[in-house]
Order: C-alpha cells, then structure tokens, then sequence
C-alpha cells in the first residue's frame, strides 16, 4: 500500500471519528478488499462463505473500537491489529470445530440401510403397539393416548386430564421406557 493511500485512509478515519458519515463509507469500501486480500492469505483452507464471516467480524471489530483509534498514529496498523485478532479467533474456532469433527467415507442413509433400521422394525407392527400401549398403567396409557397418538400440548392434555404437567412428562417418560423394553423383547 502507497504512503499517499495510506495517508488517504488515516484521513478518512479521522474525519469518521469526527462524525463525517460519507467519510466511514467510504473508509468501508476502501478497506474491505484490502481486509478480504488478508484474509484469503491467512485462511487459505476457508471457503467464500467462512472468509465473508471473518471479513465482517473484522469490520464489526473495527465499527465498535473506532473510538479507541488515536488520530495521530497511522490506521493501517490499527486495522491490521484487529485483523489479526479476528482472525486468530476465526483459526481457534476452526480448530475447535475440526476436533469434533470425523470424516466419513460413506454416509449411509438410513431408510436404506438396514443395520440403522433393527429397532424400528419391532414398531412396525401396529398390533404389537397396541398390545404394548393396553398393558401400561391407565396413568401412563392415558398421557400416551393425549400426547403421542392425539398429539395434545401438555397444556391442554393436563387441563383434559386433570393432572399436572409435571406428572404427565413423567407418565410419558415411563411409558416410553416400558414401551421400549417390552417391544424390544418382541412381545
């Protein structure tokens, strides 16, 4: 960069610190290609989308400490400074995305994959439901009928009930586990 550019952009800064809101834009538009240029070096392994984000995060920093520029230091440093930040920030959050993260050869779909299906196909069976869903405590078949076959909010099956929402969560919840193991043993 040019020290007549440089210059240029100091200038501007200052004048936006001054309340010249033609002068930030464009500060803006003069520094965002620049910012995305620094990005593209620093980020290499980032897509568009991800380099964008950084960009504007650089441009957010830069909006809420604009106060804190001293008008007689030279801005290109400054901004560079913020840069850095934000993309050190940008490079841990991808560092810690990538820890979690595991690469998978070949994502099987579950529909097709049978292996992904075993348990759903003791469901399968309406009849064996039913049977299953007769065989629980009136309390827990009761909250089953309101929330899972009739699709009632718990407000409105505790208020169709006369229980409490509290004690319709636990029904459903004990009614789930007793259904689970009851259909996974096939009966």
């Amino acid at each position: 960069m040019t020290d007549g550019n440089s210059q240029r952009l100091t200038d501007l800064m200052r004048s936006s610190q001054d309340g010249d809101g033609k002068a930030y834009l464009e500060l803006l538009r003069a520094i965002t290609p620049m910012l995305r240029a620094t990005a593209r070096r620093q980020l290499p392994v980032y897509n568009r989308q991800d380099m964008e984000d950084v960009v504007q995060d650089i441009l957010m920093s830069l909006h809420a400490a604009r106060a804190t520029y001293d008008p007689e230091r030279p801005f290109i440093p400054w901004l560079m400074g913020i840069a850095r930040n934000r993309i050190a920030d940008a490079v841990r959050r991808y560092a810690r995305q990538a820890a979690h993260e595991q690469v998978v050869e070949i994502v099987p779909e579950t529909f097709f994959d049978p292996g992904a299906n075993m348990s759903a196909e003791v469901y399968r069976d309406p009849e064996a439901l039913r049977r299953a869903i007769d065989g629980l405590p009136h309390q827990q078949r009761r909250a089953m009928e309101l929330l899972k076959l009739r699709e009632m909010s718990l407000k409105e099956a505790a208020a169709v009930s006369g229980t409490s929402v509290g004690a319709l969560k636990i029904a459903v919840h004990r009614a789930v586990g007793t259904l689970r193991e009851v259909l996974s043993k096939g009966t």
